[in-house]
């Protein structure tokens, strides 16, 4: 699968402060038939090192709130600067659980490899995400998941690998839909093509946390694990 938009990006740039699978890559997948334009109102949810941001920034034109709990507003503030949008993002430092927006405010929310730590419940996207977003308002999230749940029946060789926490968030599509298919509209959900590429990208980084993931990826070989993409408009 080609990802022309991903591509124009400097390679180190993006080692350096991925966190995971490549995040643009997946958002490049991710929005492919999500009709964002110039000057909406984005939140970033769970941005990382901002990666995604910027992305949304340069490639759409929109205005991005990147809200993290983990990374300071002080250092994504210079990533912005730095990568020529800083006029177009704004940095928080904030839990996604008590997140500090007016309702309606935005037109769109995306998240990517972050909703599953916050949003693997019944409560958190009509408690949490829904009030924030415009009526016609866009959600797009992608995250980890499974090819079909294996939380009751771990196979052996991949207990090392995962931990009953993780287990915890990664689920299978059939898990999460009654967590949307009652709330968005056009609710599309797939198994994402660009896994072998995002994950690949983020395995050949110096990271310590990818240098470790090496060997889960090899031992499951394409046999269990997925990420998942979710696109859909609130009424």
């Amino acid at each position: 699968m080609n990802f022309p938009r991903t591509e124009k990006y400097d390679k180190e740039f993006l080692k350096k402060n991925m966190m995971g699978p490549n995040s643009i890559m997946i958002l490049e997948e991710l929005l492919k038939e999500v009709p964002l334009k110039p000057e909406m109102r984005v939140l970033d949810l769970g941005c990382g090192n901002g990666l995604t941001s910027i992305f949304l920034a340069k490639e759409y034109g929109v205005q991005v709130f990147a809200l993290d709990l983990w990374i300071s507003a002080t250092d994504n503030y210079r990533r912005f600067q730095e990568a020529g949008v800083g006029e177009s993002v704004i940095p928080i430092h904030a839990d996604a659980r008590k997140m500090p927006f007016a309702d309606g405010y935005f037109d769109a929310v995306v998240s990517v490899d972050a909703y599953h730590y916050v949003g693997n419940n019944d409560t958190f996207f009509p408690e949490k995400v829904r009030p924030l977003l415009k009526n016609d308002g866009v959600a797009a999230v992608s995250f980890p998941g499974m090819k079909y749940e294996v939380k009751d029946n771990v196979p052996e060789e991949m207990k090392p690998f995962w931990p009953e926490e993780a287990l915890e968030m990664w689920h299978s599509i059939e898990w999460w839909k009654p967590k949307f298919e009652d709330r968005l509209e056009h609710l599309k959900m797939w198994e994402m093509r660009c896994f072998d590429q995002a994950w690949n990208d983020w395995l050949e980084t110096d990271n310590p946390y990818a240098v470790g993931d090496r060997a889960m990826i090899r031992t499951d070989n394409g046999r269990y694990m997925n990420l998942i993409g979710i696109t859909g408009r609130v009424e």
